[in-house]
């Protein structure tokens, strides 16, 4: 986006960010744990029933910040283009994830953790705010979810 391009109303930004969940891969995952220290990784992810499905081990520094903390932020593009979510956190074993995000998961992603060690777990973080913005122009109007609800 340029400094002369119009800003999208915040439908066009909603539908915009639903978009790029369907399409896109991969997710910066932000978590801390319980002293504060940070821990910031690309992760890969489904958007599926108004949730991120995320997998890593549970055993890792993130998978044990999303057990315990139970939030994080996630972020997806480059200076220009963000959308930003913090979101509330669910964990899962490969045993009790539900069936159709696991299989949501290996569609996108083309991996099934749950056919490989029993040390991965699934992470399902519910976005309680959105926000997403094209530069400078739209930093006005870019929270598009707050408390869990869409405003767009």
């Amino acid at each position: 986006m340029t400094i002369n391009e119009p800003v999208r109303a915040p439908a066009r930004r909603k539908s915009d960010v639903l978009a790029r969940l369907e399409r896109e891969t991969d997710i910066w995952v932000a978590t801390a744990d319980a002293h504060g220290v940070p821990c910031l990784v690309p992760l890969w992810f489904v958007w599926h029933q108004e949730s991120f499905w995320l997998c890593t081990r549970g055993t890792n520094p993130t998978g044990r910040n999303l057990r315990e903390g139970g939030r994080t932020r996630l972020a997806l593009g480059h200076t220009q283009d963000v959308v930003l979510v913090d979101g509330e956190v669910r964990t899962f074993g490969a045993g009790d994830v539900p069936v159709a995000a696991a299989d949501a998961f290996a569609a996108k992603t083309g991996w099934d953790p749950r056919t490989e060690s029993p040390a991965y777990g699934f992470f399902q973080v519910r976005p309680v705010a959105v926000q997403a913005w094209h530069g400078v122009p739209e930093l006005r109007g870019r929270h598009l979810m707050r408390d869990g609800v869409w405003t767009a």
